[in-house]
């Protein structure tokens, strides 16, 4: 099991100082990854229903202020040394296919092989129209054919592609990112079409679990991971290759839905239970959700995974 966690990319602890405060601790303490989220704009209204609340409510929204993903991690890369770059998920129909496959190449040239990129087709309506990005209707389609022409462009020589969204030949793209044949792609989402695409063209399955909108049970994840696994064999991919990296919030210890205790909630032992179980099915990274508006408490619950594996005398869960 590798952990990984969140990383703000609004807010007061959004500033360069906090950020790379955050940024150096995870790489001190040995965490595998930071994950970045992406939204270039955010439109004064939304009726776009948010995949991840109960009511559909975005409550990101706020003052509408937000990083650009791939500048941040680029900014992060030259203050870490170890730790694992991940846009967590970049929404890959918002940029121009060369542009995005050329800043992501940079990124892990600069970062020297870090660059994990989850991906995925993006639930905001509003933010497509407004980046002119192609047709909300047909993001997935989209997506797949971008994620075919970002691996054209970082694996030949004479990267050529005609495609319905993307058309490129008699170009040179470099460099070429470090890693061969390409930066693993983890494919987030939770539909069968998102799972169909990380079998067929990702090296990874990246979905989020235990929030009450999606609270993705080990038995209901178990159940997902053998339907990628059928995709995987059907597109003659070996599914043991295949990552499966869940994002998750690390409650506080009093936070509770109805009553029960929710999943990475409560007690030191009751928290290494939980990562303990979704190992059992399959999981073998989980990325925590630390974020705060107080550096502090931030940099207090990045430690809390690590003490309590080891407080309990656990290693094989944290290299």
């Amino acid at each position: 099991m590798q952990f990984g966690f969140y990383l703000p990319n609004h807010g007061p602890t959004a500033r360069p100082e906090p950020l790379k405060s955050i940024a150096q601790l995870g790489d001190r303490l040995g965490y595998y990854c930071m994950v970045a989220g992406d939204h270039i704009l955010v439109p004064k209204q939304i009726e776009s229903p948010y995949p991840y609340t109960v009511g559909g409510e975005f409550h990101g929204a706020g003052s509408g202020e937000y990083f650009e993903q791939l500048t941040l991690l680029t900014y992060l890369a030259g203050v870490t040394k170890n730790i694992r770059l991940v846009p967590s998920v970049m929404i890959v129909p918002y940029r121009p296919p060369l542009l995005a496959a050329k800043m992501l190449a940079t990124l892990d040239v600069l970062s020297q092989g870090r660059l994990t990129l989850g991906v995925g087709v993006g639930w905001m309506e509003e933010e497509f129209s407004a980046l002119d990005a192609p047709p909300f209707s047909e993001r997935g389609a989209a997506t797949d054919e971008y994620l075919r022409a970002f691996k054209e462009l970082w694996g030949s020589e004479n990267p050529t592609f005609n495609g319905k969204y993307c058309h490129f030949s008699d170009i040179q793209f470099l460099p070429k990112p470090l890693q061969i044949p390409h930066p693993p792609i983890w494919v987030g989402g939770q539909s069968k079409p998102a799972i169909r695409r990380a079998a067929q063209l990702g090296n990874g399955w990246h979905p989020v679990g235990a929030i009450p909108a999606v609270p993705l049970e080990p038995e209901e994840l178990s159940e997902n991971i053998g339907v990628l696994h059928n995709f995987a064999e059907s597109a003659g991919r070996n599914p043991q290759h295949l990552d499966v990296a869940m994002k998750t919030p690390l409650y506080d210890s009093s936070n509770s839905g109805d009553g029960q205790r929710r999943r990475f909630s409560g007690t030191n032992e009751e928290i290494l239970q939980d990562i303990q179980s979704y190992s059992d099915v399959g999981t073998t990274h989980i990325i925590f959700d630390i974020r705060g508006g107080d550096l502090n408490q931030t940099l207090e619950r990045l430690e809390m995974p690590k003490e309590e594996a080891e407080m309990i005398f656990v290693e094989t869960l944290w290299p």
